[in-house]
């Protein structure tokens, strides 16, 4: 099942070109096949730089390579796009842990943020995939996604309150611009 990690990339990345912010998306999703095409075309129609390689090639020498480009242009946003669905390979995860250390090292002064990706349809198995990914690197924030079906998302708010790990933007339909900045009073008040 995709949780829309892909598309919750281009939507944000379409966001912060709206801002007026220049975007390098680094693909680095190299596990998953057609990972890197799909988030090429969620790039083209945010209008963002992406930096991409061969299916097989070394993330974190992706992420690398975007770091550099980043520099080099004077963007401002680098996002990076990690594989999915890895709370259950360790070798993914210690992945992610190198990708985390290349970004510490080569940016240590910019502010990061390590953003999770949840179907709101999920329920209690999006709960051990946060505990994962908390565990392996600082969780800074939750991207909710799928909350224009019938789903309501309400597992999310135990994962709020037990890990402290607030919700930065919700995914509210397929278009380029159906995600949101995420507001608490208005998610609570449509789950009641």
């Amino acid at each position: 099942m995709e949780y829309g990690k892909t598309t919750s990339i281009g939507k944000i990345a379409s966001r912060l070109k709206k801002d007026g912010k220049k975007v390098v998306i680094a693909a680095a999703d190299t596990f998953r096949a057609a990972a890197v095409e799909q988030l090429e075309i969620w790039a083209n129609r945010a209008d963002a730089t992406i930096v991409k390689r061969n299916e097989g090639t070394d993330p974190a020498s992706v992420v690398f390579d975007a770091i550099r480009a980043t520099k080099e242009t004077n963007a401002d946003v680098l996002i990076c796009d990690t594989a999915g669905r890895l709370h259950n390979k360790k070798y993914l995860m210690d992945e992610l842990v190198k990708i985390k250390k290349i970004i510490d090292r080569e940016m240590p002064d910019c502010c990061k943020e390590i953003l999770i990706v949840l179907d709101a349809t999920t329920g209690q198995n999006a709960i051990s995939q946060v505990k994962a990914f908390k565990e392996t690197v600082d969780l800074t924030g939750i991207v909710l996604t799928k909350l224009d079906g019938t789903a309501k998302g309400g597992v999310v708010l135990g994962i709020v309150s037990e890990n402290n790990i607030p919700v930065k933007f919700i995914g509210v339909g397929e278009q380029i611009d159906d995600m949101e900045i995420f507001n608490s009073e208005e998610f609570v008040n449509a789950i009641i």
